[in-house]
């Protein structure tokens, strides 16, 4: 699994829960599918994960508060969640569709090493100031934006691929031995 995000708020309140839900039924409303529990409760599972999810990843999270959805349900609602703004795609090195909840966040943005995967968020006040300068000039209200950086990680870079299992393993024993 990726890097947990950065985040002004560390949870969700329950009515901040309640506000996204209702953001959820409204768009639901509008494409003509229902509202179910099952939606709901991947809403949830969703919101309150602070980490960049596969559909695998939440269904796995889903699973542990109703092993009744499915796959295909949890693959539905996100693409429903993005569809109204409450999710967003994010791609990063390994070809695997991820999703992170968008609701009440600040912009921000991800260097991703294309070595190992791992990946930081960073806030950018020039990238957005960027963004309204681009739409003011081609006559766009900006809604969104997306901002990648890809490179070699510093622990990369210090330890090539075939040194880096070894350096794995090490730390993995010196955690053991400390735990």
């Amino acid at each position: 699994m990726l890097q947990k995000r950065i985040d002004d708020q560390p949870t969700l309140s329950r009515q901040m829960v309640r506000e996204a839900q209702d953001i959820l039924h409204r768009h639901l409303k509008r494409v003509g599918l229902k509202q179910t529990a099952q939606r709901d409760t991947i809403l949830r599972a969703f919101l309150e994960t602070r980490d960049h999810l596969s559909t695998v990843e939440l269904h796995r999270l889903v699973q542990k508060q109703d092993a009744r959805i499915g796959y295909t349900t949890v693959y539905r609602t996100l693409k429903l969640l993005a569809e109204c703004g409450l999710a967003s795609e994010v791609a990063f090195h390994d070809g695997i569709a991820r999703f992170e909840h968008q609701y009440n966040r600040r912009s921000h943005h991800h260097m991703v090493c294309t070595e190992c995967g791992s990946s930081v968020e960073f806030f950018s006040q020039e990238v957005d100031r960027l963004e309204e300068e681009i739409g003011h000039k081609y006559h766009y209200l900006t809604t969104r934006h997306t901002f990648q950086i890809y490179g070699i990680c510093e622990k990369c870079r210090e330890h090539p691929k075939e040194d880096r299992k070894d350096v794995s393993r090490k730390e993995d024993a010196r955690k053991t031995r400390t735990a």
